[in-house]
């Protein structure tokens, strides 16, 4: 897949599955990677940019499996940002998916 296209939407990939969930980094990592591939070291910046905006807060949670893990919850202000998101999304998809029907009405 294009590289362009997938840092489009890792944005969005991200608040979708923040939205209904806390997650940690590598759990990120992992979601987002079953369905499009991405490299580890996309999200973490990602990550910390959007924490810095306010759309996300963190804590620390034990883990069985090591040393504590860093948790992103999405906050109200990242819910509203998320929405935005969406519509912005479903606009562009709707746009870009009406000229390719176009396009191969035309073939």
């Amino acid at each position: 897949m294009n590289i362009q296209f997938k840092k489009g939407v890792l944005n969005l990939c991200v608040l979708v599955l923040l939205d209904k969930q806390d997650r940690y980094g590598y759990e990120l990592v992992q979601k987002i990677s079953d369905q499009i591939a991405i490299s580890e070291g996309s999200v973490y910046p990602l990550l910390r940019r959007l924490t810095k905006e306010g759309y996300f807060s963190t804590y620390l949670k034990e883990s069985n499996e090591g040393p504590p893990r860093k948790y992103y919850q999405l906050t109200e202000t990242g819910r509203a940002y998320l929405h935005e998101q969406l519509e912005e999304w479903r606009a562009f998809t709707n746009g870009v998916n009406t000229l390719i029907e176009e396009g191969v009405q035309n073939d």
